[in-house]
């Protein structure tokens, strides 16, 4: 089945903020008209306490490492001292779970 999609504007994207993008028609494209510019300035943003909260916890994650270095450091010295112990049941036990929740979604 095929679906003709009309008004489709075919014109370069920007996509990223050190990327200059221009076309033919990038006047007309960045010109808005009245109703819009108008209709943008008279509705007021709201922004909730939980989208506040959400965008704290957003940039508190984002702020923390990748990478625990004292969990790799306590883990390598467990491996260098010999005590590190590997449970291949609990692996595959982790590993089926896993591709089981996945196949649910």
């Amino acid at each position: 089945m095929t679906a003709k999609i009309s008004d489709i504007q075919n014109r370069p994207v920007q996509t990223g903020a050190d990327k200059k993008v221009s076309g033919a028609r990038d006047a007309a494209a960045q010109a808005p008209s009245a109703e819009v510019a108008a209709a943008s300035v008279s509705v007021p943003v709201q922004i909730t306490d939980q989208a506040r909260q959400l965008a704290s916890l957003e940039h508190n994650v984002k702020s923390l490492p990748v990478v625990n270095e004292s969990r790799v450091a306590a883990i390598r010295q467990a491996i260098d001292e010999g005590r590190y112990q590997i449970n291949p049941e609990r692996i595959a036990d982790k590993l089926l779970r896993t591709e089981q929740e996945l196949s649910a979604k």
